[in-house]
């Protein structure tokens, strides 16, 4: 409450605006939000995935454990409760299905295929693809420790890409294999693990920062100008047989290396040609063990990774189980909307693959007859018809000029002439044609 020059107390009004980085969903664009998630589900179950759930809340020391703490400090929404616990709105998915799995371990049959569709929260400057919450898909599976998982995880990537509306040529997959990295960062170049996470990082923001401060990043780290060369004709390959040819020849059979073939190679026999060695691919998370890789959008107006995953076989170990082999994935809805507007392939309103609210609209001519226009909606919804009553008491023109706005293909007038036969009729608004309605009781 404020005061006015006269010393009244004057209400201040609420404001209209959502808050900062999240959306609201009108009907237009759930219609969006629908057809994402549709498409998600479709996949997801056509590889036999089951769909799981969680509470969005969770003990901020699981992020602290997984993430690290600059997502905790930096990134998350994480208060304090009315019991003096610390509390965290999740950010990401992995962390609370790993807990799901490590307390249900014996219980579960594996191989463990699951998938949802939580809303995640992350403090950070909106922009284009990038809000402050979010829905997003997360695939998982649990229990494989060969390659095979990869490229399943894959090819299901792949086929989401697709029904986006994108064409093999309109975007690539990028592998690497966080072991390969390790090799080569601690191995070839003996960096120690606080040196490697710092040039991992690096890397990892090699595409957003300028490359001669990526280099002076890098030549900070390794301090000897031969091996900050070294280092970066190896990040400079042009592609996996020129990378692997720059490795010490006792590394051409690595564990990594053959891992990286192995999965091109099994995604090029399914048909999908179009995924390629990416050796400045780290992927931000510390959880990731092997294989990783990113969907990346070759369409100048969208050129950027679009979602990813890889293998993280170590985190039900941190809840004090034994180590379990997984495979995962995330992809977010805000940037499925942008590609998807990119390519065409949204279900504007008014378009073929929009959902009208209704297949029927009944329009009312008194209110007196509107107990006899809800009895016959009731008939026809348990038929199975998707019927929207105009309780408005409009003129009837007006209540179908409604109609049509909304997109509802047919109405039905009910007035006194109506009630008192039972003969009702069905009229096509964009034919103009009318048929009786029988078996309607």
């Amino acid at each position: 409450m404020s005061k006015d020059q006269s010393g009244e107390q004057k209400e201040r009004k609420l404001s209209t605006e959502a808050y900062k980085g999240v959306r609201d969903f009108f009907p237009a664009d759930m219609a969006i939000e629908k057809k994402i998630f549709n498409i998600w589900r479709k996949v997801s179950e056509k590889y036999g995935y089951e769909e799981y759930g969680a509470s969005v809340l969770e003990p901020a020391d699981l992020y602290r454990a997984k993430s690290g703490e600059e997502l905790i400090n930096e990134q998350t929404y994480t208060f304090t409760d009315r019991g003096d616990r610390e509390v965290t709105l999740r950010p990401e998915m992995t962390p609370t299905l790993a807990r799901m799995v490590a307390a249900k371990k014996r219980e579960l049959i594996f191989p463990l295929r699951w998938y949802s569709i939580p809303n995640l929260f992350r403090y950070e400057q909106p922009q284009r693809g990038r809000v402050r919450e979010h829905w997003q898909l997360n695939v998982d599976l649990f229990g494989v420790q060969s390659i095979n998982a990869e490229i399943e995880v894959i090819n299901m990537a792949y086929d989401i890409t697709k029904a986006y509306g994108l064409k093999d040529s309109d975007f690539e997959i990028r592998i690497n294999n966080r072991k390969v990295m390790n090799y080569i960062t601690k191995e070839i170049f003996s960096l120690d693990d606080e040196n490697a996470r710092k040039v991992s990082k690096l890397i990892d923001k090699k595409e957003k920062i300028k490359p001669e401060v990526f280099k002076a990043g890098i030549s900070d780290i390794f301090r000897d100008d031969k091996k900050t060369a070294e280092f970066l004709t190896l990040l400079n390959s042009q592609n996996f047989e020129e990378f692997a040819t720059h490795l010490p020849t006792s590394s051409s059979e690595h564990e990594g290396v053959k891992e990286i073939r192995s999965v091109i190679e099994g995604l090029e026999k399914l048909g999908i040609t179009n995924a390629r060695f990416d050796q400045t691919l780290m992927r931000g998370f510390d959880y990731y063990t092997g294989i990783v890789f990113e969907v990346y959008d070759l369409n100048p107006q969208n050129r950027r990774s679009v979602f990813g995953g890889g293998r993280y076989d170590e985190l039900l170990a941190l809840f004090g189980n034994e180590k379990v082999p997984a495979v995962g994935f995330g992809a977010g809805d805000v940037v499925a909307q942008d590609l998807m507007e990119t390519y065409d392939n949204l279900p504007l309103i008014g378009s073929p693959d929009y959902l009208p609210p209704a297949d029927i609209a009944i329009c009312v001519f008194g209110e007196e007859n509107a107990p006899f226009a809800l009895d016959i909606a009731q008939s026809l919804r348990e038929k199975g018809t998707r019927v929207a009553v105009d309780l408005s008491n409009k003129k009837i023109g007006d209540q179908i000029k409604n109609a049509d706005r909304r997109h509802i293909p047919k109405v039905i007038v009910i007035g006194e002439e109506e009630v008192k036969t039972g003969k009702l009729k069905i009229k096509d608004l964009k034919s103009g044609e009318e048929s009786p309605l029988t078996d309607v009781k």
